[in-house]
């Protein structure tokens, strides 16, 4: 396993929010993690990246506790995009430099530069390079700040709701982009969805999340529509549409 998460727990002040949640990543997987709002889905992928301290539980990389690891160690591993990108007076090209901070150590490489300028051709952010943040739209602070994580050339990434902002064209994008690094790379991801359908699409597992706690935890073959309206309050069917599972509602 890439990363194991051992019955962690957290609480804000004295509320519950995630009550000993355990899962396993493995390299070249895509993990989904489903569920409305509410459920921790953020608060548990700030866990994973040591913005939030658990209040019980256990964290392993690849057999190291990430508890005790400095956050520089961390952002060596693990790249977090949060579900809104951050505007400023600095352009697309050097936001996304600065996802290689942990590997520079005196300056900036050519090799730094090369890499920054690959994932801009990967993503098709050749037009915003020289834009700064603060005359983007939320979907392009978005892509930024994926292009920035996957310059970082982590070990695993973390994705808050990665297609939030994004129009139907650009979802399939950078879903398909994600999907791409993740297998050939040797990396692996967590991302946390409200589209359903997209995780069907692109990830490998899901978990479904309820109530703070791991409702459901399968392969994409094991998803029922039980399991979903025990988790989202909706009676909905799954139907096959070219090979790949739909979930759609029916009603009341």
């Amino acid at each position: 396993m890439i990363l194991q998460v051992n019955n962690i727990s957290f609480r804000y002040n004295s509320r519950p929010v995630l009550d000993e949640v355990s899962f396993g990543l493995r390299s070249n997987e895509l993990l989904a993690i489903l569920g409305p709002n509410g459920v921790g889905k953020t608060t548990l992928l700030k866990c994973l990246n040591g913005i939030l301290r658990p209040t019980a539980g256990a964290i392993m990389v690849e057999e190291r506790d990430l508890l005790k690891m400095k956050q520089m160690e961390i952002a060596r591993d693990l790249a977090y995009v949060g579900q809104q990108g951050q505007g400023g007076r600095l352009t697309a090209f050097d936001a996304i430099l600065l996802g290689r901070r942990p590997h520079i150590t005196w300056r900036v490489s050519r090799e730094d530069v090369c890499k920054v300028d690959a994932i801009i051709r990967a993503l098709g952010l050749e037009h915003l390079s020289l834009r700064n943040l603060d005359e983007m739209s939320g979907g392009e602070l978005q892509k930024v700040s994926i292009a920035r994580a996957l310059v970082q050339e982590p070990r695993i990434l973390l994705l808050d709701e990665p297609t939030s902002s994004l129009d139907l064209k650009n979802q399939q994008e950078i879903l398909a982009t994600i999907r791409h690094i993740v297998t050939g790379h040797g990396m692996a991801a967590v991302m946390t969805m409200h589209d359903i359908n997209s995780a069907l699409r692109f990830a490998d597992r899901v978990i479904f999340m309820k109530g703070g706690e791991i409702f459901a935890a399968t392969h994409l073959a094991g998803i029922t529509p039980e399991m979903v309206r025990e988790v989202y309050g909706i009676p909905v069917a799954i139907e096959s549409v070219r090979g790949y599972p739909v979930v759609v509602p029916v009603g009341s």
